[in-house]
């Protein structure tokens, strides 16, 4: 009979990618850690030192397995910038066996993906974003916008000439499929570090779905202009867009518990911004899902404001709209969830 046999579990197996890090850096000692701690976020800091502060003692068999697999995962991620893929895992499976090659190249092809293309556009200021593309075809503007975060879209679309941002989101609403080379090209023209392409497939980008999530970013009033461009165009499209599109007045379709959830997270001077120019159906929605000393405070709130710039009031609403659409995205609320949306 043939003996079955099981493979043994590295100590740091169960480990997360942070409490990882955290022990390279450790290892490493203060100064040379306070070196490469430097190019993180604060977000990304304060994580990683919390990590730390968690691990009183790690054993050293712990501290070689975590060294020995970030070597690893250093060298493969060399090779693939030497000679792709491929490459990669030849050098590995040689180095350390197929199974844990396989383990490695999934997780640097995953982090590949989420942080290649137009890194430098990423961390630009949009006006200046705005000033470099202004000239550029519409859909060059697309594909690029199209890798960007939606809130830094929404920042570049008021430094352009309404007629250039219709014409642009138009474009990116019908974008579908991208080839990996031109998304290439693109990369090279504008100065971006990344020139690894780890799939030949097809890259997804844009769709009514990605100009709906920036025009939630926009006040209303450019939302508006932006849209009825689209429409002239392509009626349909517009139609498609709005439907997938949230903005404040629609909170008043949210049911009651969704509705108390979204008031828990905004602060009562910001939802009095925001409700200055709201629907008066709305302003009672709110204030009667509140206890009566919070309605009295909220109406004390807005009665001082007295006269408000509009520009200040759709920046609030659009505040409050992005905070519902974190909720919804981390299914704590249920848009459109309301009475005439129940079925019995």
């Amino acid at each position: 009979m043939k003996a079955v046999t099981t493979r043994q579990k590295s100590p740091a197996e169960d480990m997360s990618g942070k409490q990882k890090a955290a022990v390279v850096l450790m290892a490493m000692g203060p100064h040379a850690a306070a070196e490469i701690t430097k190019v993180f976020t604060a977000a990304e800091l304060e994580e990683i030192s919390y990590e730390i502060a968690r691990m009183e003692r790690v054993s050293s068999e712990v501290v070689n397995d975590v060294l020995a697999e970030w070597g690893q995962m250093e060298a493969a991620a060399v090779s693939i910038a030497e000679g792709g893929v491929d490459y990669a895992r030849q050098v590995l499976e040689s180095a350390i066996g197929p199974q844990k090659a396989a383990a490695i190249l999934k997780r640097i092809e995953t982090q590949l993906r989420e942080n290649a293309g137009f890194r430098n556009l990423r961390n630009a200021d949009p006006s200046q974003m705005a000033a470099l593309l202004r000239n550029e075809h519409p859909q060059t503007v697309a594909l690029l916008l199209a890798h960007l975060e939606p809130e830094q879209t929404a920042s570049m679309l008021k430094d352009f000439p309404p007629d250039l941002g219709g014409d642009v989101l138009l474009r990116l609403a019908r974008l579908d499929k991208v080839l990996p080379e031109v998304l290439q090209v693109l990369e090279k023209c504008y100065g971006s570090e990344s020139t690894v392409t780890i799939s030949k497939d097809l890259s997804v980008a844009g769709g009514p779905q990605a100009v709906a999530t920036v025009l939630n970013q926009v006040t209303a009033s450019l939302e508006k202009e932006l849209i009825d461009i689209i429409a002239t165009s392509d009626a349909a499209l517009s139609d498609e867009i709005k439907n997938l599109m949230f903005t404040f007045e629609d909170i008043v379709r949210l049911d009651d518990r969704s509705m108390q959830r979204v008031l828990r997270d905004v602060q009562m001077k910001e939802l009095a911004l925001a409700l200055k120019a709201a629907s008066e159906p709305l302003r009672n929605r709110i204030i009667g899902l509140m206890s009566s000393r919070a309605a009295d405070t909220l109406r004390e709130e807005m009665s001082f404001l007295g006269p408000v710039r509009l520009r200040d009031v759709e920046s609030a609403q659009a505040a409050v709209v992005r905070n519902i659409r974190a909720l919804e995205a981390a299914g704590e609320i249920v848009i459109g969830g309301g009475e005439d949306d129940m079925v019995v």
